[in-house]
């Protein structure tokens, strides 16, 4: 079995037992090799609530690695959704391993303010 597959496989058992709502919405993260990208998703209405990624021109400038970019993106993902009046959410980490830049995104989160 390929990586990929095998991230595919785990995403798939992640995604039965994780939706989310109107009142907790589901944080999803997808890593590539050179950036990183998390967005808040209502699933019953299938409407994206807040986008982040590493491409966006406030991150450009290229200060730091790829952690810290992720810890970026964990801060602005939880101001936007202050803004949108989210408080909690519901962590999808797509099949990934939580370790290295995705839980950076996760703990910059919650360090922010955002509850999951």
């Amino acid at each position: 079995m390929s990586k990929l597959n095998a991230r595919l496989k785990r995403k798939a058992r992640i995604r039965r037992k994780i939706s989310g709502t109107p009142e907790r919405p589901r944080l999803s993260v997808y890593k590539s090799l050179n950036h990183i990208y998390a967005q808040v998703v209502d699933d019953t209405r299938g409407h994206t609530l807040a986008y982040v990624s590493s491409r966006d021109k406030g991150m450009a400038g290229g200060e730091g690695d790829k952690k810290e970019a992720a810890k970026r993106v964990g801060q602005l993902i939880a101001e936007r959704c202050k803004a949108a009046q989210i408080e909690a959410v519901a962590f999808d980490r797509n099949g990934f391993p939580y370790h290295g830049r995705v839980a950076a995104v996760a703990d910059a989160a919650r360090e922010a303010g955002l509850k999951f």
